[in-house]
């Protein structure tokens, strides 16, 4: 029963007994530690943070978190300084806990709503809804219209990208390496812009969990997966050699970064069409038709070498594009802040580790600098990314 002399244990037993003594430990310190310090002084903190508002005809819903560290009760509820009745949020909420608030009130159309929600301690919460909009109802055609919406802006624009590989074919080995510093310009603006887009998201969620760092974390855990990811492409496709394993393994890996960037995209435009903070139509469409053209053009531009056939073309189209729809869905039926930045996060991580991948083909030679043509791609790459972002604000 006993270890004989000279004798080690194993690795995975260690590991458990220094976990075992760490959560013990730990425990020890919450017992003890807690009861030796004196109580906090001062009043209690409350926060609530309001993750959704739905509006249906006479009545307001606000779904409530606790992002603070003490209970919170809801004692009275204002809009626009006007008491109204609500039901639910009678109890307590505690730490990071939820509640779901219905006010009884006729609002209208258009107009903008301050609701003020008073702590049973005096502490006011305010809450704005810029103009009022009916939220729409969740059923087979509502979510009918948000996996043709993700179609518009995801599928079709990319597959449309992606037919400019004949003309890139055509062009030389510097034109091809100019092309893909447009990609790395493409792809490091989709970096910026989910960046930004995800903490301001984050930012609105009242920091429960996380704030920013959920952008951060999505990030880091993307690129590790895609890192593993490419190293077991490698290894998988190295007997094979040759450029042409190379280029295709390099547009999937694209594939895959811009599919998870439409995700979260996808996720964010079925949350705001839900809430009535989009509107749909050809301006929408047509400005993310050319978008996201490009980011078509970015997932065959490692392919001008070679010839692949149309299902394999078909096949990187849908793991760049079909992500839009799923989003859409999600974005809709669940509309959480929270997730949405946490995708977004996905998406740029996921960005970052595709443009390490191609940042060394851009190099004419081992050891040679980015030369002026190069640089200009990439600046080409983030002002088209910009400018057409600008149509998709239209």
């Amino acid at each position: 029963m006993f270890l004989r002399s000279g004798t080690r244990a194993p690795v995975w037993m260690l590991g458990l007994v220094a976990v075992l003594l760490l959560g013990a430990a730990l425990a020890a310190l919450a017992l003890l530690g807690g009861r030796s310090l004196p109580e906090r002084a001062g009043p209690p903190i409350e926060e609530l943070a309001v993750e959704r508002t739905v509006l249906t005809p006479g009545v307001i819903e606000l779904t409530v978190r606790n992002t603070g560290p003490d209970p919170v009760q809801v004692a009275q509820v204002f809009v626009n300084d006007a008491y109204v009745d609500v039901t639910g949020g009678t109890d307590p909420i505690g730490r990071l806990g939820t509640a779901t608030l219905r006010l009884d009130y006729p609002w209208h159309d258009g107009q903008p709503y301050l609701v003020s929600l008073l702590t049973s301690s005096g502490a006011l919460i305010e809450h704005e809804i810029p103009a009022a909009v009916a939220t729409p109802r969740a059923g087979p055609g509502f979510f009918g219209v948000m996996a043709l919406l993700g179609t518009y802006v995801g599928i079709i624009p990319v597959l449309l990208g992606m037919m400019f590989l004949p003309l890139l074919r055509r062009a030389g080995g510097g034109v091809v390496r100019v092309l893909l510093a447009v990609t790395v310009g493409l792809l490091a603006f989709l970096v910026v812009d989910g960046t930004a887009e995800g903490v301001e998201l984050a930012e609105g969620t009242g920091g429960a969990f996380g704030g920013a760092a959920l952008v951060v974390l999505g990030a880091a855990l993307a690129f590790l997966l895609l890192t593993g990811v490419d190293r077991w492409l490698r290894g998988r496709q190295q007997p094979a050699g040759g450029n042409s394993a190379r280029g295709f393994r390099l547009a999937l890996m694209i594939a895959v970064g811009i599919g998870l960037h439409n995700l979260g995209e996808g996720l964010a435009i079925g949350a705001a069409y839900a809430v009535g903070e989009l509107a749909l139509g050809a301006a929408l469409v047509i400005g993310f038709a050319l978008h996201n053209t490009t980011e078509g053009i970015a997932v065959v531009a490692p392919l001008t070498s070679q010839r692949p056939s149309v299902p394999r073309l078909v096949t990187l189209g849908l793991i760049a594009g079909a992500p839009a729809i799923l989003g859409a869905l999600l974005g809709a039926a669940v509309n959480n802040a929270e997730l949405s930045a946490f995708l977004l996060g996905v998406g740029v991580g996921a960005i970052i580790q595709v443009i390490m991948q191609i940042v060394p083909s851009l190099r004419e030679g081992a050891g040679t600098v980015l030369n002026a043509r190069t640089l200009g791609g990439v600046a080409a790459g983030m002002l088209v990314m910009y400018l057409t972002g600008l149509a998709v604000a239209a």
